[in-house]
């Protein structure tokens, strides 16, 4: 027996929301994944670039739990190959935000060694915070 996909007005909610935070119109992605193929990070990443894009535009909120939207290093490189001239790291940054909107720190601040702290480039350690604080 083959599994039918339903669309809720839930999974519609959860796409809505991710096109508002992105700017992106998400369901113009072809699955083409060239933005995949492009990733420098693609290999550490549990799901594709491509494969974000489609649990998004089919509402799957699981995709907010994944690792790839924290992997995510906004280099652009899945913008610059995008025949529709999607940009991919912006939805990785939608979804980060709805996550931090829970206020659930992914990074304890006080837990990095002070001598480590004096060794990491100040702007990784911002970027760092930036993306994984709440």
């Amino acid at each position: 027996m083959i599994n039918k996909l339903v669309i809720t007005s839930k999974n519609e909610e959860f796409l809505r929301r991710i096109v508002e935070l992105s700017g992106e119109t998400i369901t113009v992605c072809e699955q083409c994944g060239t933005c995949s193929g492009g990733c420098p990070l693609v290999l550490e990443m549990d799901v594709t670039p491509a494969e974000m894009m489609r649990m998004v535009q089919l509402g799957q909120e699981e995709v907010a739990e994944t690792r790839t939207i924290w992997l995510c290093a906004s280099c652009f490189s899945c913008t610059v190959k995008c025949p529709r001239g999607l940009d991919p790291s912006k939805v990785a940054e939608a979804l980060r935000q709805l996550s931090l909107r829970k206020a659930i720190d992914h990074i304890d601040i006080m837990n990095i060694p002070a001598d480590e702290m004096d060794k990491l480039p100040q702007i990784a350690l911002v970027s760092a915070f930036r993306k994984l604080t709440g």
